[in-house]
């Protein structure tokens, strides 16, 4: 299975409560085919008390929660929107990828 979206990649949200943010890709989860994008999907999670030493108290947290890799499309900058990827090959014989809208690589 081809990889579009990579760890680190700038991508933005196509579908559910968070449609049309970005954010920069923090994990992905090959077996699920899900991503954890920072700033995107934000859950609280309820802490017990003295589970941890950053809450002794306990508490609630806000933390990203997974998102589905259909839901994301890479981000090009030059397009300042969400677009298809393609994939060439350069001078160097690495393989790269870029915007099928104008060409550029992202």
């Amino acid at each position: 299975m081809i990889m579009i979206i990579k760890k680190e990649d700038i991508v933005k949200v196509l579908n559910g409560k968070d449609k049309g943010k970005k954010g920069k890709v923090q994990s992905i989860n090959l077996a699920s085919g899900r991503a954890t994008v920072e700033g995107v999907n934000i859950i609280k999670k309820h802490i017990k008390r003295g589970k941890s030493k950053q809450t002794p108290l306990g508490g609630i947290i806000e933390k990203s929660g997974t998102i589905h890799l259909s839901n994301l499309a890479l981000f090009c900058k030059k397009c300042d929107r969400g677009v298809k990827v393609g994939y060439k090959n350069d001078d160097a014989g690495k393989k790269i990828r870029f915007c099928r809208k104008c060409g550029e690589p992202v």
